[in-house]
């Protein structure tokens, strides 16, 4: 049913990603699916990027890939059954970038509970909900 599986992660927010992680393996156990993880880091202000040294920038990417690399090994999937990515800029767009770069068909993901705040300004998983080439799996923490 579902061949391709992505998953964002939040590296700073655990308690939103877990259900997400267990839920994709599972479905990659049961369809004999492959699983991506992928993080989006912001990009740095050009006020601010001025000031980072360029080393500082790159560390950081290889730094997230090697989190979501030991997050991928804890899932015990079957060797290439999990890849990484990392990407810069917004979230929302970025995920959905990547679910259409690797024709993801179904993506699972985590997200708070919505405040007065969401209902205003939207959410990135909101975002994604609408603007997805594929199903997209929310699933909500106890909060």
């Amino acid at each position: 049913m579902f061949k391709r599986i992505l998953v964002p992660v939040d590296l700073s927010d655990p308690d939103h990603f877990r259900d997400a992680l267990d839920t994709a393996a599972n479905f990659s156990r049961q369809f004999a699916s492959k699983v991506r993880l992928v993080s989006v880091l912001p990009v740095l202000p050009s006020v601010v990027a001025d000031y980072v040294p360029l080393d500082t920038h790159n560390k950081m990417l290889d730094e997230t890939s090697v989190k979501l690399n030991q997050l991928a090994s804890t899932l015990s999937l079957g060797e290439g059954s999990c890849e990484v990515s990392v990407r810069e800029g917004s979230v929302y767009h970025e995920i959905i970038e990547e679910a259409e770069a690797c024709n993801a068909d179904l993506i699972i993901m985590g997200s708070h509970r919505p405040a007065m705040a969401t209902y205003l300004l939207g959410s990135n998983a909101a975002r994604i909900v609408r603007h997805a080439p594929c199903s997209v799996m929310v699933l909500r923490g106890e909060d």
